[in-house]
């Protein structure tokens, strides 16, 4: 005989919910926590490191040698650091390589003159922002001899 109300049932156990193995959890938990990381310390290296287009802009203008009349002329500079320059003395000299680099967060500067006179002559600067100058040597490629020089920004309308 049968109680009332369970007819037709079978006597079978209520399903159980699977736990997942707390090994397997755990593993997970770890990953997560690695992702977590790497995301943050990708954005926070990115978020330290100068954007280089935005330190190159610092450098457009026009910049007089304090020991002469000798003018550099940075006219645009592009993401990559390519950047286009003029030099005078006083007249216009060939710039054969003008680029701009970010390097351990210093603002570097290489412009290689090639012209009469100019046979491979190079400046290699480096920007100072407290100073707004821009400070290095020139190898004077005829001479053979590398010099100090230093050039500070010219107002503007300064010819």
């Amino acid at each position: 005989m049968t109680k009332p109300g369970r007819r037709g049932r079978s006597a079978q156990p209520a399903p159980q919910a699977v736990k997942p193995q707390r090994p397997v959890r755990l593993a997970a938990g770890v990953l997560l926590a690695a992702v977590v990381v790497a995301a943050g310390g990708y954005w926070w290296s990115q978020a330290r490191q100068p954007d280089p287009l935005q330190a190159f802009q610092k450098l457009q203008g026009r910049w007089q040698r304090t020991d002469g009349g000798y003018i550099i002329d940075i006219r645009s500079i592009d993401a990559a650091g390519k950047m286009r320059a003029a030099y005078y003395n006083p007249r216009p000299i060939n710039v054969a390589k003008a680029e701009a680099s970010v390097d351990g967060g210093v603002v570097k500067v290489v412009l290689e003159l090639r012209d009469v006179n100019y046979p491979g002559s190079i400046y290699t600067l480096t920007y100072d922002k407290a100073a707004d100058q821009l400070a290095g040597s020139y190898f004077q490629a005829v001479e053979r001899a590398t010099f100090e020089v230093s050039f500070t920004r010219m107002a503007a309308g300064t010819q």
